[in-house]
């Protein structure tokens, strides 16, 4: 069973108040610490100072108001092995997110995500991070829907509640997530609220304490090409609604191949394009009910994000191998006619 959490505080395991539903016996389902963290002071030094040496692994994920450039980052969630760590950006400020920077863009911290986009925006024009070094478990699961033969489907993204389903990695029934989106809708403001609610605590640590379970399940079942394609694309998805007038030459750069692999093995390389639509045309792209963007993205094996209420307004992002991306730039310009 998964149980409450508390600031600093395991709870008992005879409490009966369980967010997700699990069965008994593995190490990885057994309640940790949660830490609430004001004060750098309060993080492990392993992730405050990282070290080529000993590189480390952590869960990831960001909550919030409207999360994107223009919202609010309320909160970011660590998970370690024996402690998940909840960021407390409201309190702590930007002297608190500032510290946490060196370890957000080390090479040397890998940060286990699911759906990296609108998160790493956040951080980049808020705090002006470059998220970097992540390892994507939305775009995993595809890479691994691709290696046992599954047909590509435009916009087929496993959501986080699935995934934690799958009993390949989980197999955890995490109901409460439903719930949680419903006091969102009533409330926009519900990460913003101090002082922090067991609820608020609880499901702040359940979005993040499995990642590092499933990054261990995923990362056995992926061969070295396909670990080093699901580099390239977590790193093209975190600069997806990073864009600007500076293009990203001050990002880290992509991973580079492994020499282990044969050239021959190597797909065409994957790029991430900006399309900026003219004012007003925007529509045109959407189409009907969305008719016109289904149908660019059908014609297209790449993916295509549209900012929409969060923006940006007037950009469309593509994301997939050279080729792919090339004919989607050349659709979508055309429907600007």
């Amino acid at each position: 069973m998964l149980f409450p959490v508390s600031h600093c505080q395991v709870y008992d395991p005879s409490s009966t108040d369980t967010s997700l539903q699990l069965g008994d016996g593995e190490p990885w389902m057994l309640p940790v610490p949660v830490h609430i963290v004001t004060y750098f002071s309060q993080l492990p030094s392993s992730f405050l100072e990282p070290d080529p040496e000993q590189p480390i692994v952590i869960g990831f994920d960001c909550e919030g108001v409207s999360l994107a450039r223009n919202g609010r980052l309320c909160i970011m969630q660590l998970a370690f092995e024996d402690a998940v760590y909840i960021v407390d950006a409201v309190q702590g400020g930007n002297a608190l997110m500032q510290a946490c920077k060196p370890a957000m863009e080390s090479p040397y911290v890998t940060k286990v995500c699911h759906d990296c986009k609108r998160d790493s925006e956040a951080l980049y024009f808020q705090y002006g991070i470059k998220l970097n070094n992540v390892f994507d478990t939305q775009i995993a699961y595809s890479l691994l829907g691709e290696q046992q033969g599954k047909a590509w489907v435009p916009d087929d993204y496993i959501s986080f509640v699935d995934l934690l389903a799958d009993e390949r990695f989980c197999g955890v029934v995490y109901d409460e997530k439903e719930e949680v989106r419903g006091l969102l809708k009533k409330d926009p403001e519900f990460w913003t609220h101090r002082p922090w609610t067991e609820m608020m605590k609880r499901v702040a640590a359940d979005d993040v304490r499995f990642l590092l379970r499933i990054h261990h399940c995923m990362v056995r079942l992926l061969p070295e090409l396909s670990k080093w394609r699901l580099g390239v694309r977590s790193s093209l998805y975190c600069r997806c609604f990073c864009a600007g007038g500076h293009g990203f030459s001050d990002w880290p750069p992509l991973p580079s191949l492994p020499e282990s692999l044969a050239v021959e093995e190597v797909p065409q390389e994957e790029v991430l394009a900006v399309v900026d639509v003219p004012y007003g045309k925007m529509g045109r792209i959407i189409g009907k009910k969305g008719s016109s963007i289904l149908y660019i993205k059908q014609s297209c094996r790449a993916d295509i994000f549209i900012g929409g209420a969060r923006g940006p307004p007037d950009k469309i992002f593509v994301i997939g191998a050279m080729k792919e991306v090339r004919k989607a730039e050349a659709i979508l310009r055309g429907r600007f006619l």
